[in-house]
């Protein structure tokens, strides 16, 4: 018998992580499923409870996402108690230390952290997006063995922006040359060895994946796949059966936080655009899809509204031209129901939340060939 093929793929939102343990030859809807607090809320949630009693903090770990602990660590120094950080977990509230400091963080060396960490009254909390030992321990307590043969982990990620360089720019730069150079989803998903030096978080994640690989018991030599989980999602919406069979689409990933749209023709991405999903009602997110699909969305009107940035790569149609087949994806999808655009919500293997990690399992089959059969024979169920 054939030893099937294990793979842990994880997606890192704002509110969740979603947790898939892929085996081939098991029927894709009956792999093993998680959806949790995502690491920056619990560590978030952590904080909170820190400030209600007044107990000063020592934060130490591994850059993460921010947000809500950026959030929840500001408003602990704000009420006068103590936030000590060593200088990696520093670089989740800024990648400049100075700016770090001037929240009223003290921030300190690794070593210093490790010191306080064993003599001191602080409250230590640890930041990392890949928290290895509650996955391990969740999975042995339901008698799952955690052992795996890759892992592939999606990740948002702004990138380690140059002092004075906007983090908004510095991350639709970023996003625009792989899109001109390698015009598919799949582009920005990378094996932790090739992953792109700027993008400090997601090689963060990347050194927490050890500790998994060594509670796990699995190989030490084991792929590891990191990716963004706006395209994580566009590559996984293609799973659908009815957004995969059209010529061209529209792909909307309504995340938390982040909105991020592909104009798909063939595969290829002719058109993109990101944004805060907060900062765009259902109006202002059915304009830039209309204007997307015309070829007529410009970089700057996304910006100065508090996006990221928009992208398109083909003339402009005409006004009057039918607009391509929509679907969307994502926890914040309400947004676009009932919309006149008369979106699609894409429904890959049954789950939409797991629509980015069916994105990760595609990507890891592009890029690991001795994989691909086990992982496709199984999307393709």
């Amino acid at each position: 018998m054939t030893t099937p093929l294990r793979i842990l793929a994880i997606d890192v939102g704002t509110g969740t992580q979603d947790i898939l343990l892929f085996e081939s030859g098991r029927t894709i809807e009956n792999n093993y499923k998680l959806i949790m607090p995502s690491p920056t809320v619990i560590v978030a949630e952590r904080i909170k409870r820190a400030t209600a009693t007044g107990t000063p903090l020592l934060l130490t770990g591994v850059t993460m996402g921010g947000g809500p602990c950026h959030w929840a660590a500001r408003d602990h120094a704000l009420a006068g108690y103590q936030v000590v950080v060593s200088e990696e977990a520093a670089r989740t509230f800024d990648d400049d230390l100075s700016q770090v400091k001037k929240m009223g963080f003290e921030v300190i060396s690794e070593d210093e952290a490790e010191l306080k960490r064993v003599a001191s009254s602080l409250l230590h909390i640890e930041m990392q997006d890949f928290v290895a030992q509650a996955i391990v321990a969740a999975l042995r307590a339901f008698d799952v063995s955690p052992k795996v043969d890759a892992l592939a982990i999606a990740a948002f990620d702004h990138g380690n922006a140059p002092p004075g360089v906007s983090d908004r720019r510095f991350r639709f730069d970023f996003i625009e040359e792989t899109v001109k150079r390698t015009p598919v989803p799949s582009a920005f998903a990378y094996l932790a060895t090739q992953t792109p030096p700027s993008l400090t978080r997601l090689r963060a994640i990347a050194s927490s994946a050890k500790r998994y690989v060594k509670l796990s018991g699995s190989s030490p030599h084991i792929p590891l796949l990191l990716m963004d989980t706006g395209s994580a999602a566009a590559l996984g919406a293609l799973e659908d059966p009815l957004v995969r069979e059209q010529h061209e689409a529209l792909i909307c990933n309504i995340g938390n936080f982040h909105t991020l749209a592909l104009h798909l023709r063939d595969g290829q991405i002719v058109g993109t655009f990101e944004h805060h999903t907060g900062e765009i009602t259902r109006s202002q997110l059915e304009e830039m899809l209309i204007k997307l699909a015309h070829g007529i969305l410009t970089n700057e009107e996304v910006f100065h509204s508090s996006g990221h940035g928009a992208l398109v790569l083909r003339p402009p149609t005409e006004p009057d031209a039918p607009l391509p087949f929509l679907a969307v994806t994502g926890p914040r999808r309400e947004l676009l129901r009932g919309s006149t655009l008369k979106p699609y919500e894409a429904v890959p293997h049954g789950d939409m939340m797991l629509t980015g990690n069916f994105g990760l399992l595609r990507a890891l089959a592009n890029q690991c060939q001795e994989l691909a059969p086990g992982i496709e024979e199984a999307l393709l169920q």
